[in-house]
């Protein structure tokens, strides 16, 4: 499925590794594009936990009032509406902070959503540890692996602006059972002018024929900027943004480890049946000839308070760490 580019987005960017770039929260492209959209198609609805600001909803409720529902601290509540919503033929956006979506209401998200294939668009607002002082109770880590194991559910977790924009107008164009990692942490631009969200694949950033980093989230820039360092010392890495986890684009993976002497895969997210966990899934069924070695990097235990940077680099995320565990991987090839 290819996402209509007609409709403007805030920018088009380009990739880079440029450390001072500027730094966006993609709940406001997300806001954004939903008001866009919203303008034009009364079946968009929003549903949220009491989480109006967090959300970046606030616009929202004020152009469009009698389109927000409000369940307040009732995040079970809050999906089986969502699927009411959609068995009636609304676009439901539910949104609540991330940790609190999958968390609290996962029978839900498996029963009324995943499992009755109700079109809901779940949107897990400030993901990973985008939370940071807050600690382990607001981090949001487990998700993907929670999520990754119900079937009939897309999971989408663009990198930055642009994608995020993309992720909303597929999720209308084309209703499904979607979960959305909307990021609250300041990321810059990485999408490449021109390019799509296309269902179910990858995205390359950066070509190379060396070792192959599959990231997701905020890990994409710092692998763009890990790549730039290898570059100095002649090994070129591919670089692919896993913007959807669900499905899984197993063609890339697989040519990763075909073309590419190692991989490297990094997630703000718990390693435990995350997008690592995907990877090494396909990895390990290729045949001898073709597995490589692959270094997993990401949480392995419930992140201590701090602020967000600070907590990606406590768990091997910076790009310093990429350069480190692809230089590592290649060793063992």
């Amino acid at each position: 499925m290819s996402i209509d580019t007609t409709a403007p987005a805030a920018t088009t960017p380009s990739a880079t590794n440029d450390p001072t770039a500027p730094t966006y929260d993609n709940r406001t492209a997300f806001a954004d594009e939903l008001i866009r959209l919203a303008r034009t198609d009364e079946r968009i609805v929003a549903v949220c936990n009491d989480s109006v600001g967090s959300s970046n909803l606030t616009a929202f409720r004020d152009e469009f009032p009698s389109r927000l529902i409000n369940v307040g601290i009732a995040e079970q509540d809050m999906v089986g509406v969502g699927a009411g919503l959609a068995s009636s033929g609304m676009i439901p956006f539910v949104c609540a902070a991330a940790p609190f979506l999958t968390g609290r209401s996962l029978e839900q998200v498996k029963a009324d959503v995943a499992y009755s294939q109700h079109n809901v668009i779940l949107c897990g607002m400030s993901p990973g540890m985008a939370y940071g002082e807050l600690g382990p109770t607001h981090h949001s880590v487990e998700d993907l692996s929670w999520l990754r194991a119900l079937p009939g559910l897309d999971i989408i977790v663009p990198a930055d602006r642009l994608q995020t924009r993309q992720a909303v107008r597929a999720a209308v164009a084309n209703p499904r059972p979607t979960f959305i990692r909307v990021g609250r942490h300041k990321v810059p631009d990485v999408t490449p002018e021109g390019t799509e969200l296309v269902r179910g694949r990858f995205q390359q950033i950066r070509a190379g024929r060396d070792v192959t980093f599959i990231v997701t989230g905020t890990v994409v820039s710092r692998a763009i900027e890990a790549a730039a360092v290898l570059a100095e010392s002649g090994i070129e890495a591919r670089v692919l943004n896993a913007s959807y986890i669900a499905p899984l684009d197993v063609e890339a993976i697989v040519a990763a480890a075909r073309e590419t002497s190692a991989i490297v895969t990094a997630e703000e997210a718990n390693i435990a049946g995350g997008l690592g966990a995907a990877v090494a899934s396909v990895v390990s069924q290729l045949e001898a000839g073709a597995r490589v070695p692959l270094r997993i990097l990401g949480l392995t235990e419930f992140a201590p308070t701090g602020s967000t940077d600070f907590l990606l680099n406590y768990f091997g995320l910076s790009s310093a760490h990429l350069v480190t565990a692809a230089r590592e991987a290649r060793a063992h090839a």
